[in-house]
């Protein structure tokens, strides 16, 4: 009886197929907010900053779409930032430096979904440049 077991087969695999969707989040669900289980939530278009590290601490958020492309954007004074999240889609320049300034430390994170748990330095300020 080969078609019983190719039923049986075909059964089966649909039943994983079905078990695995469950697991897969929607494109309209939270959990592209959320980022990787036990991370900082920060929504699509946005960079998070958080005061300290493991996304702890107040958080700072800044929509893409408020934010002057090409410019350096000071963290409000006596603030700084220890872990971030960039979701703005456009690579983030970050700075030790309030001014922006290379003397200090920098790093650039792509804007394709990075969730950085702790900075090497006190972010100050960054940039969002274009793609």
């Amino acid at each position: 009886m080969r078609t019983c077991g190719t039923t049986r087969v075909t059964t089966t695999l649909a039943a994983t197929a079905l078990a695995l969707t469950a697991l897969i989040p929607s494109a309209a669900g939270t959990a592209h907010a959320a980022g990787p289980p036990g991370l900082g939530a920060c929504a699509s278009g946005q960079l998070c900053l958080w005061a300290k590290p493991d996304f702890k601490g107040t958080r700072q958020t800044h929509e893409l779409s408020t934010l002057d492309i090409n410019s350096c954007t000071a963290l409000p004074a006596g603030t700084s930032a220890q872990s971030l999240v960039n979701r703005t889609g456009r690579p983030v320049t970050t700075y030790q430096s309030a001014e922006c300034a290379e003397t200090g430390e920098f790093q650039t994170y792509p804007g394709d979904g990075v969730w950085l748990p702790q900075s090497p330095y006190q972010v100050r300020a960054f940039k969002v440049w274009e793609r």
